[in-house]
């Protein structure tokens, strides 16, 4: 649309009717501010006047003009700013007071929606322009705070008025008199405390307007807001908290700028009454004698929140409100403050809130207080503000002053107390994580102190420093090793000494602590395998068990210890997995059983009098051994437990069990009530066994537990988890606090124990089952995941801590690299949860009868009348209960839909259930709400349609007749699931139903009402999808309505609505509704340009929201816009928004920004370069580096990236560059503290010394996250232009050629890529240094065929070889660890192999590398490569393999690079052994054996167990291929060593003496390899790897099969009828399924079987011969290598399939050639008869014959047996081929096309080719003769463009004619006349010049055809023979035009050739000619020999054209 064509319209007042006047007024007010943009400036003030009225009269003007709502205020403020932004603004005075009038009317008491409006628009007006309109500011002002002060103000109003004000001070402050001024503070102190939360927010927002711009209050002033927001607190929603959170932040950081001081007097200044008055307006200026200083230190500032925290009447409400404060504080000051005042942050968290006596009174208080404290310290501080600098420096901070202050060694130290030490090693652990590779001073810094701590006395710190410890080896693995020894040797020497009666006092807490030390180590082994010796994991086995043993020796204190160190032990352990346990599982059931032994009647009468000590041993026993049950199952259990297993666990579990029900029945007395540390009271621990029970019953599965056992343990749990007895609080005190009303709810308990509700979150929000782990991570109003996690605390009664189960630091997730700390619930609340989840997986699997009676005592429980003494206990009850069932139901639905229809769908038990459902339903806690209305809408759709109607019927009765909001909220989200749940499809007949409830409800001014009722509509809109279409139209409009409706506003409606809207927010939903409208309409929307026009309206109003949430909400619908309709999205103003949201301190607003930016940038990669430029994506990696945890931005660089770099590649080798230029925190350390600096020659090579250490210091830092995704963009690069194809990129050359501009292509940048690769090498952290190997490897892959620009016939890299070694050295240094030497390994390989280097002495380091690592190899034991030491067994064996597929791999090249040969041939026997030895214990491995040879090449320590493999395995995977391929060419090569290596015998001793005559046994490891193979092959087609990777192993496979079918390496084995039969069935489904790469070499396999193994003497052909099956399998892949009616066709690349046809037919010559007997000739015609298939086909465009004609050459060839039969068999087949040709030929006269040609051309070919290599004793008719050759001349005659052919044809004939074959010359005397027409034919173009250059061609062949046959006749004939070729040639001599001169030169050529051959014969022929042709004759030889004998020269000396040779 033209810009020139927009005009203002006017407002039509018709339009405006009470149904439509809304839309109407909001789609006008929407093109207005679009038009008023781009209208002419001579038009704008021509309607200004008329605008600027009808603008006000929106605003004030009554009926029949709408109430001016939120939208249109907004609309009509931004309409003014558009209006005087380009007009004058002069009547901007008549608007402001024509808006002020209104405003501060008083009078006008029901107008309340216009006076909002009003100061609405005065806000925005003032805050674009107010600078000029200071004259206004008072008396806004005034009016404000009248309004404020006004009692009949609405919240609504008087929250306007003061955001007006706010708006207004922000441009007109300076005009504030001073009495205003203390008025404006005075009254909005006062509205801090106001009743109205929006008034309070907006008050805080006026306070730091006042305090802004260099305007500092005064500490009295700072303090006395402080407080009052503190009081504020106590009532405050989320919002409020926020607000007040913003305002305490902002004047506690003012208190950090530098402010005039004078000296002397600065006692009695701070002492002055008057002081926070002088500082309203600036304070004093500075005297000469002032210094500047902040108004207070850190501390004190910080002083001033903690002082709050810690007061004892300060509420939970408030105190978790000051931590808002403090992320607020924090947040405002800024990550370089938070990075300098670490220390001093950390101290004042330590000393002045954890130390604090206030915050350790009660155990919840504490984990409150820890919490709190790691929100801010981790996920504010560390996640976002700290640099890796900054972590480093908070690790050796916290070691430092906490961690090493344990124990106090001197006199009058004091050591930090335990929950300082927990919460330091809490945030050590954190930040070693995020910091990666630790550098050594952080190493050192930890490494003891996190050792010494497991001594503790404190439990929790002890299992908190064993995480802490357990991160610290996972990120820094190279100590692991040496941690694990130390703290065993630790573990070992305590467990010696505990049994001394000389034992110090905490020498049982130092053992426990130690051996969850020890625990947490072995569990890092597993995710580290290649760093540790598995001789220690049987150590820590034989210790366990020893102490097993030796416990029953000991009294009940000293056992107890002993039982849990090795049962913890034992539970680590089985983290190591199958491998690891299998081969001690029966001694651990043994264990087990001994350990929970069936209770026996004896025992209960012993029961009765045990005492407590007693008990307590008995339980924790039990536990301990549960404990490594649960461990063996979570590790195991997939794998090692079968029926038998399963059986006797189960069986142990029930003993356990038994156990749990008989200690509750004997009801002991429980003398320690105490839940704190591990004073564990009896309860306490039968709830930590129960809970075990539960877990571990859960975990194993119902299968194989007893039915009587399931019955129980489900009654069991539904009475621990809902029966009233279950509650193990006070009953007393519950009793008091519901008789005295004081109960409020669970949620707000403060016990850690809440009447036993349960830890388990059910919040449906929308979420299908299966994604409410996703949905809880995310906050659906959008906010900040540190706000959030503060928030949440007010509704968490029972916080989780890694203490309450110790061995949850051993169960961590698998496969994340970034290991979140397990915080279990405690016992009793941990039971809770075990007993629920154990509910609801056991209920689903139960018959009908047994569901409905568990679900009737649940039932009868929750309105147990016992209950009412404990209102608490009851809605505990209530919520377990709700929260069970609706598990239950997802665990029915996800695991088996069928069988819950059945049951959960039974008309007994939904009737059971629906009036429970619904009590829990209309409830007001959220959590009842959830879980009730997901479990309807389950139900709904498991059970039929009555129950389904019935219960929409219930609702709608209930929404009708049920007043109370909670009520109808419940009802319409139950609305929401039911249709969730049962689909579209089923609820199709009640949406209409649903919609019109639900749009009703939306309506209903209670926030609670509306806020679930459109929550529920958007996820009603979301599953019918397409079938809402009907209701669009009326949804949007309602949508506007809402937006418009004051109560829906978040400060709209009565009082107690305004104070409840905060934290149930309208227009978020509404955002979500619109979004869900925009994809139901999907592309539709362009056919509704109305309904489109105002969802855009709606969207763009949302982003222009100042709420972050709805702004969130609105970028999605603008996704779905830009997917659906994007030419109605302005782009680039969109792009522009979203680069703002980047730089935006709002999280979410960042992360829905980049989401955006990822849809633009994968639709449009281009397009979003030209709009964001280079600026963007710098951006992007700027967020990288300034907060590694914002999502997705990885995302969009590699999809920009992968998109765009073709064009231009060196660009973002720029960028990451620039990144890589940098250094990393950890490498500024390090090089510190190591005093690095001295480079070899290579490494100085690349000129990257810099500056020496002041340019190493000033160098700007990097996270090493950040480089390492550099050098991952920097691979991606590479693959992606090396896959692109574009020859410009790598060779030079030919981009000048074609004039390409270098600088652009990757090929101009190989210096700087190999620099980054050596900068990675050299880098600290291990990632990048293995990455930038990778970086390296793609370098030399890429180009190493690339010339040098600069010198021919050298290549580019041989300039780089100094610097690629340089790069590779630093790999093998002191710090490498196992899979850098690998890589580095490989790049060696990878470099000699590339053919760059081709001089051995040349090589130098590279190849001395390699060798070295091969000398290893050879060794047994460990390895030692390069400057590293020892490695441990299983890395040893990982490097040996890396090396031996190196070396395989140089082995491969050295076929098409023979001077490898030379590099590897010095090694061959070396090699053959350590080759067959790996493919030996690969082959072990695969076979799971329990023995590995001790001298094989990858030797493991004795200690193995089977345990490496399981780490080996994938890496022997990957490798053998390579091996494998080694091995065949070195047997295609006849190599002696890789035969001696097969049988076993040593290549390098003295050479045994060859075995004498064939071989009839196999080799010493033939059937290792050949099983290898076999299994590959047979496993191919179900492989799940990569296609290529399964492909390159099949062709692996078979082309080493190849040879080992020989019988030099298989003897007569590969026969046995059992081994033969599976084989040759392989090779039928491989021959079936394969593409043709891996038909070659199976055809190949199969000829050389074929010849070496079968009976040759035998002349027959057995049907199950190796001959027999051959020929079969060739035919099978011929009849399918074209498309036919045979079946599909061999896919393929074209070379593979004409390689694979090329193998079959030699195949059949070379079966047919063992044959001496007629039956040759039989197998020759059926090759014959396969080929003529091939020349008959007319389906394939491309040409299989052609390049395939060696292969009918050498079916001909076979000599033909000289026998009678046996030759006439032979004339037959090839006379029957001629004809078959002739045929086809003949068959297409009048056909025309591509194909066809094709099929003529390769017929003629074939012809040709019969006739010359046929020999003479073939009979061929004359009549198939003569009509060959009539088809030849045809086709030369035909001009076409097979013309060419037929002379290629015609020449080959005659010349093969020259060599005396009669037939030949028959043939030849046939095609003269022919071959004398073309040249009549083709004379007259000659002379005119139109000859092409096909035809110029066809002439030469012609000339070569008449020299081949004047040589091939007598001196007697030639005259006669001349008569006829010299008058011939000479109709081409006659003068023509230049461009025929080559044709022309050629026939002169031809004939000084006949004339200098035979002179005499020449004359007399020429003497013959008629005068004419004479004349033209001897003029043209006299010319050619007189003038040009040069350039006769010349043309003699041209290359001549010859038919291809077949």
């Amino acid at each position: 649309m033209a810009e020139d064509n927009k005009v203002i319209e006017d407002l039509e007042e018709s339009q405006i009717t009470p149904e439509n006047g809304e839309v109407y007024i909001f789609q006008w007010l929407n093109a207005t501010e679009q038009n008023l943009a781009d209208v002419p400036l001579d038009e704008l003030k021509s309607k200004r006047p008329a605008l600027e009225s009808t603008l006000v009269k929106i605003v004030s003007a009554p009926s029949p003009y709408p109430p001016p709502g939120r939208a249109i205020r907004n609309a009509v403020a931004r309409c003014f700013i558009a209006i005087y932004s380009r007009a004058e603004s002069r009547t901007l005075f008549d608007t402001f007071r024509s808006f002020l009038k209104i405003a501060g009317d008083v009078k006008l008491l029901d107008k309340d929606v216009q006076k909002i409006a009003c100061f609405s628009c005065i806000g925005d007006l003032m805050a674009a322009f107010g600078s000029q309109y200071m004259s206004y500011m008072a008396e806004i002002a005034t009016t404000a705070l009248k309004i404020l002060k006004a009692s009949s103000s609405s919240p609504a109003l008087r929250f306007h008025a003061l955001l007006a004000l706010k708006k207004t001070l922000s441009q007109a402050k300076k005009a504030v008199p001073e009495a205003l001024g203390k008025d404006i503070l005075k009254q909005t102190k006062s509205a801090l405390t106001d009743k109205a939360l929006p008034v309070q927010r907006a008050a805080a927002d006026v306070i730091v307007e006042m305090y802004s711009d260099g305007n500092k209050p005064a500490l009295a002033e700072v303090d006395a807001i402080l407080t009052l927001a503190v009081k504020s607190l106590e009532g405050a929603d989320q919002v409020t908290r926020q607000a007040l959170a913003h305002l305490a932040g902002h004047l506690l950081a003012t208190t950090q700028i530098e402010r005039p001081v004078v000296l002397p007097e600065a006692s009695k200044k701070s002492k002055d009454p008057n002081a926070a008055d002088d500082d309203i307006l600036g304070g004093t200026t500075p005297q000469a004698t002032e210094v500047t200083k902040p108004l207070l230190t850190v501390q004190e500032m910080l002083t001033r929140l903690s002082t709050h925290f810690n007061k004892p009447n300060a509420t939970k409400k408030a105190r978790i409100g000051i931590f808002d404060f403090y992320a607020a504080l924090i947040g405002n000051l800024g990550p370089s403050w938070a990075e300098s005042n670490y220390a001093t942050l950390t101290q004042h968290f330590m000393q002045e809130i954890a130390s604090h006596a206030r915050n350790a009174i009660t155990r919840y208080e504490a984990l409150l207080v820890r919490t709190l404290i790691g929100i801010i310290l981790r996920d504010l501080v560390g996640v976002r503000m700290l640099s890796e600098q900054g972590q480093i420096g908070a690790i050796q901070e916290l070691s430092t002053s906490y961690l090493k202050r344990w124990p106090a060694m001197m006199p009058g130290q004091s050591a930090p107390n335990s929950r300082v030490l927990v919460i330091a090693l809490r945030e050590v652990a954190a930040l070693l994580q995020q910091l990666g590779n630790a550098p050594p001073p952080v190493q050192d810094a930890v490494s003891e102190p996190l050792v010494t701590l497991l001594s503790h006395s404190s439990h929790t710190v002890r299992v908190t420093a064993s995480w802490a410890l357990r991160c610290f080896c996972y990120t820094t693995p190279l100590r692991l090793p040496k941690a694990i020894l130390t703290v065993m040797e630790m573990l070992q020497r305590d467990l010696q000494s505990i049994l001394s009666p000389a034992a110090p006092s905490d020498i049982k807490s130092r053992t426990l602590g130690r051996a969850y030390g020890l625990a947490s180590l072995i569990s890092v082994i597993h995710e580290r395998p290649l760093y540790v010796s598995y001789d220690i994991s049987a150590k820590v086995l034989d210790m366990a068990t020893q102490l097993l043993k030796r416990a029953g020796e000991h009294d009940v204190h000293l056992a107890d210890v002993e039982i849990e160190v090795a049962w913890t032990s034992i539970a680590a352990l089985m983290s190591l997995g199958p491998n690891f346990v299998r081969p001690h599982l029966q001694q651990l059931l043994v264990l087990w059983r001994n350990a929970l032994p069936k209770p026996t009647s004896k025992e209960a009468v012993n029961n009765a009098t045990r005492t407590v000590g007693e008990w307590m041993f008995l339980l924790h026993v039990r536990e301990s051994a549960l404990g490594a049950v649960l461990c063996f199952l979570q590790h195991n259990g997939s794998t090692l437990v079968t029926l038998d297993v399963a059986r006797r666990i189960s069986s142990v579990l029930g003993n356990a069990l038994l156990f749990a029900n008989n200690f509750v029945a004997q009801n002991v007395e429980d003398p320690s009530e105490t839940f704190g540390g591990r004073g564990l009271g009896l309860r306490a621990r039968e709830a930590l066994l129960r809970r075990r029970i539960y877990q571990c019953f859960a975990a194993l599965g119902f299968a194989s537990v007893a039915e009587s056992t399931q019955t129980t343990l489900l009654q069991s749990v539904v009475s621990f988890f809902a029966g009233p007895e279950g509650f193990s609080g006070s009953s007393v005190q519950a009793a008091i606090a519901s008789s005295a009303g004081t109960f409020t709810n669970v949620w707000q308990c403060v016990d850690g124990y809440a009447y036993g509700v349960t830890f388990t979150e059910i919040l449906d929000d929308g979420s299908m089952s299966g994604e409410e782990e996703l949905q809880r991570q995310k906050d659906h109003l959008n906010r900040d995941d540190v706000e959030v996690s503060i928030d949440k605390l007010l509704r968490t009664p029972i916080i989780g801590a890694c203490e309450h189960d110790p061995l949850s630091v051993c169960h961590t997730k698998r496969g994340s690299s970034e290991n979140e700390l397990p915080e279990p619930p405690p016992a009793t609340t941990a039971v809770v949860d075990t007993a629920i989840e154990l509910f609801a997986r056991l209920l689903p699997t139960q018959d009908l009868g047994a569901m409905i009676k568990i679900v009737s005592q649940l039932i009868e429980f929750v309105r147990s009348p016992q209950l009412e003494k404990n209102l608490g206990r009851k809605a505990a009850v209530s919520i377990n209960a709700a929260v069970a069932i609706v598990l239950a139901l997802r665990h029915a639905s996800d695991t088996n839909f069928r069988l819950a229809k059945d049951t959960f769908g039974n008309n007994q038990l939904t009737s059971l259930l629906a009036p429970f459902l619904k009590d829990i339903l209309i409830d007001g806690d959220l959590v009842m709400r959830s879980a009730s209305s997901e479990s309807i809408g389950r139900l709904a759709s498991l059970a039929g349609t009555t129950f389904l109607t019935n219960q929409i019927k219930l609702l709608v009765d209930q929404v009708v007749n049920n007043r109370d909001p909670h009520g109808r909220a419940g009802c319409a989200l139950a609305f929401g699931a039911i249709y969730t749940h049962v689909g579209g499809m089923a609820a199709g007949p009640l949406l209409k139903t649903t919609v019109n409830v639900l749009m009703s409800l939306g309506n209903d001014p209670h926030p609670i009402v509306h806020f679930w009722s459109l929550n529920a509509l958007a996820r009603v809109i979301n599953a019918a999808s397409l079938a809402y279409s009907p209701f669009v139209s009326s949804t949007v409009g309602m949508l506007l309505k809402v937006y418009l409706l004051e109560s829906h506003e978040r400060e709209g409606g009565t009082l107690a609505n305004a104070n409840l809207s905060g934290d149930f927010p309208a227009y978020p939903v509404v955002c979500q509704i619109v979004d869900a409208v925009i994809t139901v309409l999907g592309p539709d929307m362009q056919e509704s340009p109305r309904t489109r026009q105002l969802l855009l309206g709606l969207v763009h109003e949302f982003s222009l929201e100042e709420d972050e949430s709805i702004r969130v909400e609105a970028i999605k619908c603008f996704q779905h816009f830009l997917m659906f309709s994007p030419e109605s999205v302005n782009i680039p103003d969109l792009v522009n928004q979203f680069k703002t949201h980047l730089s935006s301190s709002r999280r979410s607003l960042k992360l829905a920004s980049i989401n955006a930016l990822y849809q633009l940038v994968q639709k449009d990669a281009l397009a979003m370069s030209r709009l964001g430029g280079d600026r963007l994506v710098e951006t992007l990696f700027g967020m990288l580096d300034d907060d590694s945890s914002v999502q997705g931005v990885r995302n969009v660089i590699s999809s920009w990236l992968q998109q765009t770099v073709i064009y231009n590649s060196s660009a973002w080798i720029d960028l990451c560059q620039r990144i890589m230029s940098r250094t990393t925190a950890s490498q500024q350390v390090a090089d510190a503290a190591s005093g690095q600096g001295a480079r070899d020659d290579e490494g100085e090579s690349l000129n990257l010394g810099g500056g020496g250490e002041a340019s190493a210091n000033n160098r700007s830092t990097s996270r090493w996250r950040t480089q390492l995704f550099a050098l991952q963009c920097l691979h991606s690069i590479c693959t992606t232009v090396a896959r692109s194809g574009r020859q410009e990129h790598v060779d030079i050359a030919f981009a000048k050629k074609r004039g390409i501009v270098l600088s652009g292509l990757l090929v101009s940048r190989v210096n700087d890529l190999i620099k980054m690769a050596f900068t990675a090498s050299t880098a600290y952290v291990t990632e990048i240094r293995l990455e930038g190997l990778v970086v390296l490897q793609d370098v030399i892959q890429i180009f190493s065929r690339s010339p040098d620009p600069a010198y021919e016939d050298a290549l580019l890299l041989e300039q780089h070889q100094a610097p690629i070694t340089a790069a590779l050295t630093p790999a093998f240094s002191s710090d490498s660890t196992p899979e850098i030497l690998a890589s580095a390994v490989h790049a060696c390989a990878i470099f000699v192999g590339c053919g760059v280097v081709k001089d051995i002495g040349r090589m130098g380091r590279i190849l001395k590398l390699l060798t070295t690592a091969l000398e290893q190899s050879k060794e047994t034991g460990t390895v030692s490569l390069g400057e590293t030491g020892e490695l441990s067994p299983n890395a040893s064996a990982m490097l040996r393999i890396s090396t031996l597929s190196a070396w395989g791999q140089l082995q491969v090249s050295s076929v098409q690079q023979p001077y490898l040969q030379d590099v590897v041939n010095p090694h061959k026997s070396t090699l053959a052994s350590l080759w067959i030895g790996a493919l030996r214990d690969y082959a072990s491995i695969r076979i799971d054996s329990e023995f590995l040879n001790d001298n094989s090449a990858a030797a493991l320590d004795s200690s193995y167990s089977s345990l490496g493999k399981e780490v080996l395995l994938p890496y022997y995977a990957e490798a053998w291929p390579h091996i494998l391929k080694a091995t065949a060419t070195a047997m295609q090569s006849q190599d002696k060593f890789i035969l001696l290596a097969l049988d076993g015998q040593d290549p390098q001793a003295a050479p045994a003496t060859p075995q004498s005559g064939p071989r009839t046994e196999p080799t010493a490891f033939f059937h290792v390899v050949f099983g290898l193979i076999y299994e590959a092959l047979a496993t191919t087609s179900t492989d799940t790897s990569s296609p290529t990777t399964r492909l390159n192993v099949a062709i692996a496979s078979l082309q080493a099969l190849k040879f080992l079918v020989r019988p030099e390496y298989c003897g007569k084995a590969i026969l046995q009828p059992a081994i033969f039969d599976e084989f040759i069935a392989l090779c039928y489904r491989l021959a079936l399924t394969e593409p043709a790469a891996v038909q070659i070499p199976l055809i190949e396999t199969l000829a050389s079987l074929a010849l070496t193994q079968d009976r040759i003497e035998s002349d027959a052909l057995s049907p199950s011969s190796p001959r027999a099956h051959c020929l079969r399998i060739c035919t099978h892949v011929l009849r399918h290598s074209v498309s036919s009616i045979h079946g599909p066709v061999i896919s393929g690349d074209l070379p593979d399939r004409i390689r694979m046809i090329a193998a079959c037919f030699s195949a059949f010559a070379s079966v047919a050639s063992s044959f001496v007997t007629p039956l040759r000739e039989d197998i020759r015609g059926i090759a014959g008869l396969l080929y003529n298939d091939l020349l008959k086909d007319e389906t394939s465009e491309v040409d299989l014959v052609g390049p395939t004609l060696t292969s009918l050459k050498t079916l001909l060839d076979v000599p033909v047996i000289p026998n009678a039969e046996a030759k006439d068999q032979f004339s037959r087949t090839v006379h029957g081929l001629i004809s078959s040709c002739l045929m086809s030929i003949d068959s297409l006269r009048g056909r025309e096309g591509a194909i066809l040609s094709m099929k003529i051309k390769n017929n003629l070919l074939a012809i040709v080719l019969i006739l010359t290599v046929v020999p003479q004793t073939a009979k061929i008719s004359q009549a198939v003769i003569e009509h060959a050759c009539f088809l030849v001349t045809d086709k030369l005659l035909e001009n076409h463009e097979l013309s060419l052919t037929a002379a290629h044809c015609a020449r080959t004939l005659v010349v093969a004619g020259s060599s005396g074959n009669m037939v030949l010359r028959e043939c030849a005397r046939l095609l003269l006349p022919g071959l004398i027409e073309f040249v009549a034919k083709m004379a007259p173009l000659v002379s005119d010049g139109k000859i092409n250059e096909a035809q110029a061609n066809a002439l030469g062949e012609v000339w070569k055809s008449f020299t081949a046959l004047y040589n091939s006749i007598g001196q007697e004939h030639r005259p006669r023979m001349l008569g006829v070729l010299l008058p011939t040639i000479t109709l081409v001599l006659s003068e023509s035009a230049s461009s025929a001169a080559p044709v022309r030169a050629q026939a002169v050529a031809q004939l000084l050739s006949y004339a200098s051959s035979s002179p005499a014969a020449f004359k007399v022929a020429a003497e013959l000619l008629n005068p004419e042709t004479r004349e033209i004759l001897e003029q043209t030889i006299r010319k050619a020999v007189g003038g040009s004998n040069s350039a006769s020269a010349t043309t003699r000396a041209k290359p001549q054209i010859s038919l291809k040779s077949f």
